[in-house]
């Protein structure tokens, strides 16, 4: 029993080592999403942390392998849709990541339930989800014309 504890107690401090780079890359204004102040405040309250360069990183973000989790997200969540780069994604590209985005949302798969347990606030409400159903909706018209 004293090993076996000894040797978990070990891995979890090796484990520190490994970690995860979680720089933000430079936002370029030029290049990132500009919409309504509503649409950008529920954005940057409920998507941001994982779809954009602007993560806010809270203090577990230190701890494996928690980080490594975390890292992933936000890796996965900035290759679906990343609002840093949002002038830069292909028009094609950005019509179905909105598209999927539209239906993720409703079908309450985002934003993750994972990162809800520790963000009650980024929880989306009814009204919330009407009002970035209605910019998908927007930009999906927008993009279906050009």
């Amino acid at each position: 029993m004293n090993k076996t504890v000894y040797w978990v107690l070990g891995i979890a401090i090796v484990i520190q080592f490994v970690r995860p780079d979680f720089q933000n890359p430079k936002v370029d204004a030029t290049v990132a999403l500009n919409t309504d102040q509503e649409v950008m405040g529920i954005l940057k309250n409920s998507c941001y942390d994982c779809h954009s360069n602007e993560t806010k990183y809270p203090w577990y973000h230190n701890v494996a392998p928690v980080s490594w989790v975390m890292s992933n997200n936000i890796v996965n969540g900035r290759k679906a849709l990343d609002f840093s780069n949002w002038a830069n994604i292909d028009a094609k590209v950005k019509l179905e990541r909105l598209e999927r985005a539209k239906q993720l949302v409703n079908i309450e798969m985002m934003p993750k339930n994972e990162y809800l347990l520790m963000h009650k606030n980024a929880a989306l409400n009814s009204e919330e989800k009407k009002r970035l159903e209605e910019f998908f909706d927007s930009e999906i018209e927008h993009l279906s014309n050009s």
